[in-house]
């Protein structure tokens, strides 16, 4: 019986009430506590009344919590590691780039309390609280001593915000080349200005990327959508030389590596008695030759074997321009119109193990492209925009100046 209590105590907190539970960004979601996963949350299970017992497995089996890899085996946990650490620098990263475009790099901590959504921050928790989790790179100063507090960078983060400016500047006309490559890639050669806008963490763009288009006329053509009115990014001239995608030019002189890793079935009738190596044979006459992104889809028929190949290159190409060589999913949702993706995106991408890994949850996941990383999860080629964002994290995940950190 002792034994007995002894592991009821050790359960994690999910015995307490919601507003007794804190929201660390650690956890795999908002809906489990501090440090708890869906494995050691289950493992509550047996010690829990029928009723807790009944919303917990409800709570587990919630797409904010789910994996999106569901089988167990298949977790790789140094990229779901990935994941996780994006959530939890998720405040830090969105108040830098609100407090960046206020004057002064502050604003009253009375009216930050209200832009949750802007922080990143849960509703109905003090922003005080995740501020202090960052000591080094925000503080809640008075100006003047009687005045009501403010949310406002430390000088260090000051500091850092000008080095990354220069950093901006310095890797413009690479961000340039990425942008003119995805305008390749897109239907009609346009994409609207919003989506890059939305997404230019992911591409390394600068937060007045709208207004530099406007230095570059041989390459962009601002324009206006007559259907919505939306401002679009035109494609002025096509560079031949772009037109080259990361498959062309790191897997095509391996045909051998291509075939290890992309697979594009055939469906078979059941009459025809194939064993596993006569099948993978078989498989592999489909693989070659890929389609480029880059190529004209407009004469693809939807569900053809070449269509998925176009759609699991453009995918490709698409991590491949990003800094870190992988989004998440709604990122790439987001440019579906221009890349002519389909809603069996995520079984396509299931299909393919060998050049895609899906981390996180079923309601917010994201894709790795697997070449661009080490069995550990790091990345091979880091670009310094990343080796940037290192350093913040590393300061960020810093609960003082001696250099304690959070483990």
């Amino acid at each position: 019986m002792s034994q007995f209590f002894s592991a009821a105590k050790r359960l994690p907190a999910l015995l307490l009430p919601r507003h007794h539970l804190s929201t660390s960004a650690l956890s795999t979601s908002s809906s489990l506590p501090d440090g708890a996963t869906p494995a050691t949350a289950a493992s509550g299970l047996p010690f829990l009344n029928c009723r807790r017992r009944k919303k917990l497995r409800k709570k587990l089996q919630s797409p904010r919590v789910a994996p999106i890899q569901r089988d167990a085996v298949r977790r790789l946990p140094d990229f779901e590691a990935v994941v996780r650490l994006d959530a939890a620098l998720r405040f830090i990263s969105r108040t830098k780039c609100y407090l960046s475009r206020l004057p002064g790099h502050c604003i009253p901590l009375a009216d930050a309390g209200k832009l949750h959504r802007e922080l990143g921050f849960p509703r109905g928790r003090k922003v005080s609280r995740f501020a202090a989790r960052h000591p080094l790179l925000l503080h809640l100063p008075r100006l003047p001593p009687d005045s009501k507090p403010l949310l406002a960078f430390t000088p260090l983060m000051d500091s850092l915000i000008a080095e990354e400016l220069v950093l901006m500047d310095a890797m413009e006309s690479t961000r340039v080349t990425t942008v003119r490559k995805l305008l390749m890639m897109s239907a009609g050669r346009r994409i609207p200005l919003a989506k890059l806008h939305h997404c230019r963490l992911l591409f390394g763009l600068s937060d007045d990327f709208r207004d530099r288009v406007h230095k570059y006329p041989d390459y962009f053509r601002v324009a206006v959508d007559p259907k919505d009115g939306r401002h679009v990014l035109e494609l002025v001239e096509w560079d031949p030389a772009l037109a080259v995608s990361a498959l062309e030019r790191d897997f095509v002189p391996d045909e051998a590596r291509v075939r290890r890793t992309f697979k594009f079935p055939i469906r078979h009738g059941k009459a025809l008695p194939l064993q596993e190596d006569d099948e993978r044979r078989l498989n592999s006459l489909t693989t070659l030759p890929l389609v480029s992104p880059y190529s004209d889809c407009s004469g693809l028929q939807p569900w053809t074997v070449e269509a998925e190949k176009y759609r699991v290159g453009v995918i490709h190409e698409f991590l491949s321009l990003t800094l870190e060589k992988r989004a998440w999913i709604h990122h790439i949702v987001e440019f579906k119109e221009e890349f002519n993706l389909t809603k069996h995106t995520y079984p396509m991408l299931l299909k393919q193990p060998r050049a895609f890994y899906l981390a996180g949850t079923e309601m917010n996941w994201a894709v790795f492209l697997k070449d661009a990383y080490r069995e550990d999860g790091t990345l091979i080629e880091k670009d310094p925009q990343v080796l940037f964002n290192e350093k913040l994290q590393h300061y960020a995940l810093t609960e003082s100046e001696s250099g304690e950190g959070v483990s």
